[in-house]
């Protein structure tokens, strides 16, 4: 096999294991408070949004120190480490208890910090500046193909149902928790790459790979990468940067928890209203494959760059904001367990609502593929720190959505994304624009990006 040919297999695995793993994990993501709410009749009396709000605020503060874990025991190791974490957590709720719940939402904040620091290293020692586009539309392709798969059985398990009953939860997380031990399983397959470098050069792909003939100790290259992320945290593309990742961070909380729920608390929807919760979430999954597959494929005929894509992502996001407004009774994602017989500026449509979902994954497939491209492109020798303050403000903003999720009615939370939505494109443009011009000034071809 190729050096090219190893680097895509390794891509293409990477993407396969992250499959499996947030197929379980986005599935129960996404049903997570509509289980809850049928088990807070029992002495359970934990909340879907404050577990996530842990899971998201842990997740931001362990990406401090995640690029230095990834640095002394290697990505592999550490990805499949946390994949066991993130099926610990599924397994919680085949028998769920207040104490373990929230323990777990701890441990899988950290668990995702290094899995997430550990993806984008090995995403970016696998491309080059010629391949960092394509490999970033395969992997998230292949990572959104979760949301089709677990939410399909959903939608297919739950079809008639009113009420989530034990044996209902059993099964489902049961199937989901020997999923995700499935991805953590195919992490053992992906083949080191290696050195590359001339003798004594140094890059952080191979500090993070952690070679053993290295001279400096693991501790030593734990702090030096503690003190490269602290050190990227101040430059003016990660501080611009930011800004767009804090919108995917708003957004990832609403596809991925919030929506799901109002659809499900919707009465007017009929017997349907649990089931619609699984094909929301599938069409929010072809949403993201379509957009990681067409962006990744067409990356390397892109001679406009990235920009077009995430101006593409926002004006999809805004139409899709714009119809749930319309569609969606103001009260759902707050609605007790009875659900809410309210309207908003229509009858509830179940067909506005599925388009609503198709729309709100295509645009996240904008966002994140061209910010995993521009970080790896950028940051090519700083990987693992560039992507951890990448997971840190992304997570850190869900945390905060997942936590205001508790109390704010629809409209507050889609006008603080609009609003924080049209800030982050202009500051991934400006980015991109001084990218292009660095680019030119080097004599690349723009397309190349």
């Amino acid at each position: 096999m190729s050096p090219e040919s190893k680097k895509l297999f390794n891509i293409i695995l990477l993407g396969v294991s992250f499959m499996f793993i947030f197929t379980a994990f986005q599935t129960c993501g996404n049903i997570a408070q509509t289980v809850i709410t049928n088990l807070n009749s029992t002495d359970f009396h934990g909340s879907g949004y404050t577990s996530m709000s842990i899971i998201y605020g842990v997740f931001s503060a362990s990406n401090l120190v995640s690029p230095s874990v990834v640095a002394i025991v290697g990505p592999q190791l550490s990805m499949v480490v946390s994949g066991v974490f993130y099926s610990l957590y599924i397994a919680v709720f085949i028998q769920p208890a207040t104490w373990t719940f929230y323990t777990a939402s701890v441990f899988i904040g950290i668990a995702a910090a290094v899995l997430w620091t550990a993806q984008g290293n090995c995403l970016t020692v696998n491309s080059d500046e010629n391949t960092i586009g394509r490999n970033s539309g395969v992997f998230w392709a292949l990572l959104q193909s979760s949301l089709f798969f677990g939410n399909l059985y959903i939608y297919f398990a739950w079809q008639g149902k009113t009420h989530i009953s034990e044996s209902d939860r059993r099964t489902v997380f049961i199937a989901l928790t020997v999923i995700s031990l499935v991805g953590t399983v195919l992490f053992f397959l992906i083949r080191k790459q290696e050195d590359t470098k001339a003798p004594g050069e140094e890059d952080s792909a191979n500090e993070i790979l952690g070679d053993s003939s290295s001279a400096q100790s693991k501790m030593t290259r734990a702090v030096a990468a503690f003190k490269k992320s602290i050190k990227l945290s101040f430059t003016k593309e990660i501080l611009l940067l930011s800004v767009t990742t804090a919108y995917t961070g708003l957004e990832l909380t609403f596809f991925s928890g919030v929506y799901g729920t109002c659809i499900g608390a919707v009465n007017r929807f009929g017997s349907e209203e649990k089931s619609l919760i699984g094909l929301s979430g599938i069409f929010i999954g072809v949403g993201e494959i379509l957009g990681g597959g067409l962006f990744g494929l067409l990356s390397k005929n892109n001679h406009f760059g990235r920009n077009p894509v995430v101006m593409l992502g926002i004006v999809v996001h805004f139409i899709a904001f714009y119809l749930i407004f319309f569609n969606m009774p103001n009260d759902a994602p707050i609605a007790p367990m009875e659900g809410t017989d309210d309207v908003a500026y229509m009858i509830p449509s179940k067909e506005v609502a599925i388009f609503c979902s198709f729309l709100l994954g295509l645009g996240d497939s904008c966002f994140n593929t061209q910010l995993l491209s521009i970080l790896g492109f950028l940051y090519s020798e700083d990987s693992a720190p560039a992507f951890a303050i990448f997971k840190f403000v992304q997570s850190i903003c869900a945390a905060i959505a997942y936590f205001y999720s508790n109390y704010f009615l629809l409209q507050w939370q889609l006008l603080i994304m609009v609003v924080v939505g049209f800030f982050g494109t202009m500051t991934f443009f400006t980015v991109e624009w001084e990218a292009a011009a660095a680019l030119a000034a080097r004599g690349s071809d723009y397309s190349s990006i």
